[in-house]
């Protein structure tokens, strides 16, 4: 059973979902007129959207295309929100752990609505877009599901299962304000040294490729679905090479990995790292994409002058757009314009003149308005650019269905968290677990046998769902509603003994299970050498020794963002099973340890025997993997 502490928060959610499961009525405003009185054609829903896109656009002003090239943090306006009147823009986003005081869907929407109303102040009443990081469920939300992160699900190797677990988020999502998403990651990662590792499907781009049906969760299979309360917005990330720098090559702060170099050849680039994205543009129809923060040099032209991707004009507008057909709008990452070389309007110039779309300007969005009008004004960027960016960021709005119904449709609020969502999270846990050395039929256990369980993360749900869950790097603790690991195995067993340093007697018990990994962390925060490694901690090391040493059969599960190094314990163990980070359902953990479900998830990266043998990768001239790319052991389920 949950904590008692969990259950309070899950029953507070419940109240607050089951009172404000409504529709929220529309605010009326005067709607913009011709000189005969009659409504704007951008304004008839019955117009195809190209039509409209262009009638609105040959009636704004400089400053009004500006604005919606504009995007702030909801912390930056909150106190001032006529910012949103006055400066025009286009929209606001939530960085990871921005919320609002009230974190429920009520609060959530009531949020958004207030920001709405702003919007449809201006002139000729444009409405908003909000942005956010739902990439493992609704995951600022508490009480949201949150699902197991990327690259658990594309060890399920299950396409559908991605499709349904994104359409959940979306609707979790969407019934709360934000109408777009920036997720899926479609990166590919080619070193686990990278603090992003987890948001990777893997390291083979036709794994992530296949695992792209996400973004039909989130948008539907049809333009048209954009606009039901269903869907959202979809942004593939981080175009292009993020998941491929050198270790050592970036400069930003004391990350050594993340935001640094892809150095490679454009051939390779466009195998390895360009592929998802023709994918996600050509049969997914991806509404927006997020260039990254990284560099790309290429080795055609000698080795050392590396290219921002916010800054190249060859990869967001000669490929992206032209040659793989991308005709929706580029977002910049968290104020990554301001890491081009030279002053702030250079900086400006240089992206949008590259084809940047909207920029993400966290706390400058006022500095960013006058720094693009003048440039305009300066003739240093042309008024077609301009129009290119607003007339992509109007057609999704029209898409989206926003001119008819820019306030919350809170219909689906009372099914966030819910019996059902949470079942599809659990089998994704389910699903996603990989069997990895199961010496003598260790696994599956028997319900009636004495359990002893240890290590932390055996019952630390936070630890379990890792970084970008309520906060942006995460935190230890019970920070969201659901069940851990332990609680699983308690529903399988009422014979368990817990101790999370081992140190509670030993004997008598039939099987141990250690429950190791990872502390949550995000972003360039986790890259190795910058206070992580791929190595076990001392802790986890002695509870494999103590347990293992004493019980008769020995389990080990690794609950992380990433494989770990564990070569000299493995054989010790009876079994190994890597749980990945399984988000709020932990039980699911338990449900293939117990025979429940039988285990079928295979690796979706390449598990090094040493932290110094990154990179390795499948399809390298030397590999000597602890374990293969796709390796993965199956067990049937039990019968009784």
């Amino acid at each position: 059973m949950p904590h008692p502490h969990r259950r309070v928060i899950a029953t507070r959610i419940g109240r607050s979902l089951a009172a404000f499961a409504t529709v929220a009525a529309p605010v009326i405003a005067a709607q913009p007129a011709t000189a005969d009185g009659r409504p704007a054609a951008y304004l008839d829903a019955r117009l195809p959207v190209a039509e409209r896109v262009d009638d609105l656009l040959g009636r704004m002003t400089l400053q009004e295309k500006i604005g919606q090239m504009t995007q702030a943090e909801r912390v930056a306006i909150d106190g001032d929100r006529d910012q949103i009147t006055t400066l025009g823009l286009g929209s606001v986003l939530s960085g990871g752990g921005s919320v609002p005081a009230d974190n429920t869907p009520k609060g959530w929407a009531d949020m958004v609505d207030a920001y709405q109303s702003k919007a449809l102040a201006t002139r000729l009443k444009i409405p908003l877009l909000y942005g956010i990081d739902s990439v493992h469920g609704h995951n600022n939300l508490i009480g949201a599901t949150i699902f197991p992160h990327n690259l658990a699900m594309g060890a399920t190797r299950d396409p559908a299962l991605v499709r349904e677990e994104q359409q959940i988020t979306a609707i979790e999502t969407k019934a709360t304000g934000p109408q777009w998403v920036f997720a899926p990651c479609v990166c590919v990662v080619r070193d686990l040294r990278w603090g992003r590792t987890y948001e990777s499907y893997g390291e083979d781009p036709g794994l992530v490729i296949e695992m792209e049906t996400g973004i039909e969760g989130f948008q539907g299979r049809h333009k048209r679905d954009l606009s039901s309360p269903r869907h959202v917005l979809a942004t593939a990330k981080h175009y292009a090479g993020d998941g491929d720098t050198v270790f050592g090559s970036s400069t930003t702060g004391t990350f050594t990995i993340d935001q640094g170099v892809t150095v490679t050849d454009r051939r390779t680039f466009g195998r390895i790292d360009l592929a998802p994205y023709v994918t996600a543009v050509r049969k997914y129809g991806v509404g927006s994409i997020m260039p990254s923060f990284s560099s790309v040099d290429w080795k055609e032209d000698g080795v050392g002058n590396p290219v921002r991707m916010s800054a190249s004009k060859e990869l967001l507008t000669d490929v992206l757009k032209r040659k793989i057909g991308f005709d929706g709008f580029l977002i910049s990452d968290w104020a990554a314009i301001q890491q081009i070389p030279g002053d702030y309007a250079t900086q400006v110039r240089t992206s949008v003149n590259a084809g940047m779309d909207m920029f993400m300007e966290p706390h400058t969005a006022p500095q960013f308005t006058r720094t693009l009008l003048a440039e305009v004004q300066a003739g240093r960027v042309e008024t077609a650019r301009v129009d290119d960016a607003v007339r992509r960021i109007l057609k999704a709005k029209f898409e989206l269905g926003l001119f008819e119904n820019p306030y919350t449709d809170r219909r689906y609020a009372g099914t966030i968290g819910s019996p059902e969502h949470r079942a599809v999270a659990r089998r994704a846990v389910a699903e996603s677990q990989v069997l990895l050395k199961n010496s003598g039929q260790a696994l599956p256990l028997a319900a009636d046998e004495e359990i002893y369980v240890a290590g932390v993360n055996a019952d630390d749900i936070g630890n379990q769902a890792g970084g970008w869950t309520v906060t942006w790097q995460g935190s230890s603790g019970d920070i969201i509603p659901g069940t851990t690991i332990l609680d699983g195995i308690r529903q399988n067993s009422s014979n368990v003994t817990y101790s999370a340093d081992a140190s509670a007697p030993m004997a008598g018990h039939d099987a141990g299970i250690v429950v190791i990994g990872e502390r949550p962390y995000a972003e360039g925060l986790g890259d190795v050498g910058n206070g992580h490694t791929l190595n076990l901690p001392d802790a986890d090391k002695a509870n494999i020794d103590r347990v293992c040493g004493a019980i008769r059969t020995c389990v080990v599960l690794d609950v992380a963002g990433r494989p770990q190094i564990v070569t000299d314990r493995l054989p010790a163990m009876d079994a190994f099973v890597m749980s990945w980070l399984p988000g709020s359902e932990g039980a699911g953990v338990a449900d293939v340890l117990f025979g429940k479900r039988p285990f079928t998830g295979r690796l979706p990266v390449t598990w090094p025997r040493s932290e110094d043998q990154e990179p390795i990768n499948i399809g390298d001239r030397t590999y000597k993997p602890l374990f293969p790319y796709a390796h993965g052991l199956r067990t049937g389920a039990r019968t009784h």
